[in-house]
């Protein structure tokens, strides 16, 4: 039973991923234009900030929107497959739930923000009026 129930989730995200994606390039916002100096002034912070994410997780994709939205330069990990990035995820961060966005401080310590409603409200109290 177990194998027809992950067959039947594995066959459902090949046939809805592709239809995520597409539909996330569609309705891409524009984004926030801000003078050259401001932008590069939000750049410089937003080397601070790690997205972890599934590429065809709707939860990641309403928080990418978001990215786009505020024209954030954000590094992205696909934390998805086993791996070294899936591996801190869940060391540092303690869970290998997504989007995870962590933050690291001037003095190097990182904050690990799940929730894309939660990082949403971070980007946007953060960088909207930036």
């Amino acid at each position: 039973m177990k194998f027809f129930i992950r067959f039947f989730f594995k066959t459902l995200r090949l046939i809805l991923g592709p239809v995520l994606l597409l539909k996330e390039t569609l309705t891409r916002p524009k984004g926030l234009e801000r003078p050259q100096a401001a932008q590069e002034k939000v750049d410089q912070q937003c080397q601070a900030l790690v997205l972890y994410q599934y590429k065809t997780c709707p939860f990641c994709i309403k928080v990418r929107q978001e990215i786009s939205r505020l024209s954030l330069n954000i590094k992205r990990i696909d934390a998805q497959q086993e791996g070294r990035d899936r591996q801190d995820l869940l060391q540092h961060g303690g869970q290998t739930k997504v989007p995870c966005l962590r933050i690291t401080d001037d003095s190097g310590n990182s904050q690990w923000l799940y929730d894309s409603d939660k990082i949403v409200a971070y980007l946007g109290g953060r960088f909207a009026t930036a």
